[in-house]
């Protein structure tokens, strides 16, 4: 299958600039590129879309060119948001692209052949301008009327937070991007968000203008859940790609719960599964949906994918610990990567020796807010020591009971975690 039937099959293709770019992609080999704003120091799976659509094309031997925005970070891309962002430093953006560099490296084969990532930083050449040189230069192709017209502008002005001067700018210095990679690596191809429609058809617009020849622009859609849940939120925030943000096991357990309305989805866009074993899974996602057998590879995939496949394993193997019948002879990694977000109580090893009653473990370490709170739903049921009901309330805790090295569960009513910390 040609590079663009297989974007359109996966559901890549939102728009393109000109129908000859199928013919163009299909038959030539195309220096293109795609923007990142160093918004963090880390990309969200927000990114993750325009990332596969950049993998994609890539390994059909179109060479990508990562563009991470130091110069137009500086003044922030009123795109998509209903309000200015706050300006950043110059500290604060570098110290943002170090973590965005890296994980692009990792995506996009470093060093791959003909296909080799070029990464470059817009500062380099943003920096340099003149700004009397670049209204004349570059300004005057501008025309206002198109530019209020564009959606992200027009959005803006209709909203009571309106649009500075500096982010109506913005658009300026994405199209001169788009020029000065043309000009400096034969750039043709510019992908993005659907977002970026209007910075993509002015960056062309400047190349016809100033260059008199033919580039291209291609967005991919908006990601969405079926729920109407924004994609990539959790109760607990964003879903980062780094580990330190997001970690391994919190990273695969969202795509776990995907909807059965979304996988098929969402294994076309985030995986390089072949799109006839897609549509096995999907087959199963409509005879077996209680085995949630396509979720489970699209966590596993994409886990491999961003981390490792050996971190993959690893989370796979703990998130079967949730429904072990009894938590024992466990390492106390196997049981941090699941429990880690859970609040913790630190218990001498010497008095667990000895031997400490439960019930005033449960008060100490402020479980409960009173003996009598404890004592009433050990009664009923409710508390679970390592994944085992409990109904003794004059159980006395041990080193028999450790689930791991150092830690001992403790669960209340199906989803309240307690860590036992023995130092």
């Amino acid at each position: 299958m040609e590079v663009y039937e297989e974007l359109e099959k996966r559901g890549f293709i939102y728009q393109v600039t000109d129908p000859l770019l199928k013919k163009v992609l299909n038959q030539e080999q195309v220096t293109f590129y795609a923007g990142f704003d160093p918004t963090a120091d880390s990309l969200h799976i927000g990114n993750l879309l325009v990332i596969m659509g950049m993998v994609h094309l890539q390994r059909a031997g179109h060479r990508p060119i990562a563009v991470v925005g130091g110069g137009t970070g500086l003044i922030g891309d009123p795109s998509g948001k209903s309000k200015e962002r706050p300006l950043m430093s110059r500290e604060q953006i570098e110290k943002n692209l170090e973590g965005i560099r890296a994980q692009l490296e990792h995506f996009l084969c470093y060093g791959k052949a003909s296909a080799e990532l070029i990464m470059v930083n817009n500062l380099d050449w943003l920096g340099e301008l003149n700004l009397i040189e670049f209204l004349r230069d570059i300004g005057k192709h501008f025309r206002l009327s198109e530019m209020l017209a564009r959606e992200s502008v027009k959005l803006r002005l209709e909203s009571e937070e309106g649009i500075s001067f500096t982010e109506f700018c913005y658009q300026l210095l994405q199209a001169y991007d788009f020029l000065h990679l043309f000009d400096q690596y034969q750039c043709r191809l510019q992908v993005g968000g659907s977002d970026q429609w209007g910075n993509i058809t002015a960056g062309i617009d400047l190349i016809r203008r100033l260059r008199q020849a033919q580039a291209y622009g291609l967005t991919f859609p908006l990601v969405t859940t079926a729920s109407g849940a924004k994609f990539g939120k959790t109760e607990q925030g964003t879903v980062w790609l780094d580990p330190k943000k997001t970690s391994p096991y919190q990273f695969y357990q969202y795509w776990i719960q995907t909807d059965d309305r979304d996988v098929v989805r969402y294994l076309k866009y985030f995986t390089l599964l072949p799109l006839s074993e897609i549509e096995e899974l999907a087959q199963l996602v409509k005879t077996e949906p209680e085995k949630r057998t396509a979720q489970k590879r699209l966590a596993f995939e994409i886990t491999s994918m961003v981390h490792s496949r050996d971190q993959a394993e690893q989370v796979e193997r703990a998130s079967q610990l949730l429904f072990y019948e009894k938590l024992e002879n466990l390492s106390d990694q196997e049981l941090l990567m699941v429990f880690d977000q859970a609040p913790s109580y630190q218990v001498n090893k010497s008095e667990l020796e000895k031997g400490i009653a439960l019930l005033d473990l449960l008060e100490r370490a402020k479980i409960f807010p009173s003996r009598a709170e404890a004592k009433r739903k050990i009664k009923e049921g409710g508390v679970y020591l390592n994944q085992q009901r409990t109904t003794d309330f004059n159980y006395q805790l041990g080193l028999k009971d450790l689930a791991s090295e150092h830690f001992i569960v403790i669960r209340v009513g199906k989803k309240k975690y307690h860590l036992i910390r023995i130092d």
